[in-house]
């Protein structure tokens, strides 16, 4: 069996720059509140014509410039996701068009904000049994469509954005070492998009219960999978949900603050696509370098969570 490992990642965000500041004209908010209970600064927002297929293609095509691949080299689409363009086609489907990417399968992965494991999960499994060779897994949302703009409780937390790896062999000791993914049904109720309209809808306080529980635990499991101790762990990339989540986690396993993504300040909460933004914009800056043991841990709506513990390089 071949090992799977990340050849390149890419992520894009919209332009469009929306404060605590801004967000005090919407709500009854205010800019210390909101960054002390989350770390959220900014967020960035989609126009109305740009959609998630849209940043799903732009996170896309610099992930396969950085892995020195052309769109005809993908075998297969995944793209996580809770915001698609439309129930069908789906953002993978569009995503192949878009890209020219003509020798590709396409399909779209619903599990939130853990979406983007199981994506890089599904993705291992064809590759290590030798049916694709490069398969392109993408977290995208268009939150901001889902939102409602006058619920202070979520309307600060949410933002736009995608973020894509190109996985395929790697060599030996390298790629995904272990993973973990999860669901608890009867925490659904806490965190969901309702019917009547198609907002999100948080239970608050029940879900950072459930989060400061399950991201340090689903970490150690992971390194304990991979036959690894918490000093081994170069570099963390949690769920960019909440800063005091994100630090239960990191508390939890000993890393240095230098050692976690937080890109949570600058996008807040981009579901799906937060991990794959972050673990990009590390890359692109050299924070997490080949050889590096890397821990991705997510949770969201589900409730589901997932994590994965990688050396990274090929």
């Amino acid at each position: 069996m071949r090992n799977a490992g990340i050849l390149g990642t890419g992520h894009y965000v919209p332009d469009r720059v929306f404060t605590n500041f801004d967000m005090e004209q919407l709500v009854e908010t205010n800019d210390e509140w909101i960054r002390t209970r989350t770390g959220i600064e900014e967020r960035r927002l989609a126009t109305d014509d740009m959609d998630t297929s849209n940043m799903a293609y732009e996170a896309a095509v610099r992930a396969l410039e950085k892995s020195n691949l052309k769109p005809e080299d993908i075998d297969l689409i995944l793209v996580a996701t809770v915001t698609p363009d439309s129930p069908f086609p789906s953002v993978g489907n569009r995503v192949q068009e878009l890209l020219g990417a003509t020798n590709a399968a396409s399909m779209d992965l619903s599990a939130a904000c853990a979406g983007f494991m199981y994506g890089m999960i599904t993705a291992q499994q064809f590759i290590q049994n030798g049916a694709y060779d490069h398969v392109l897994v993408i977290g995208a949302e268009k939150l901001s469509k889902i939102t409602d703009w006058t619920d202070r409780n979520t309307c600060v937390l949410f933002g736009d954005g995608a973020g894509a790896t190109v996985m395929g062999p790697v060599s030996e000791g390298k790629g995904i070492l272990s993973f973990e993914l999860g669901t608890d049904p009867t925490g659904a109720k806490h965190l969901y998009q309702c019917k009547e309209d198609n907002f999100i809808k948080m239970n608050g306080r029940e879900v950072f219960k459930f989060a400061v529980r399950q991201m340090p635990e689903s970490s150690i499991n992971v390194l304990e999978k991979a036959g690894l101790t918490k000093e081994e762990v170069d570099f963390l990339v949690p769920h960019q949900a909440n800063i005091r989540i994100m630090e239960a986690a990191r508390q939890r396993l000993e890393i240095p603050e230098e050692k976690m993504a937080t890109s949570v300040k600058r996008y807040g909460n981009t579901s799906s696509s937060s991990i794959p933004i972050a673990l990009s914009e590390n890359v692109e800056n050299g924070k997490i370098k080949d050889n590096d043991v890397v821990v991705l841990v997510g949770f969201g709506g589900g409730l589901t969570w997932g994590a994965v513990a990688l050396r990274y390089g090929i």
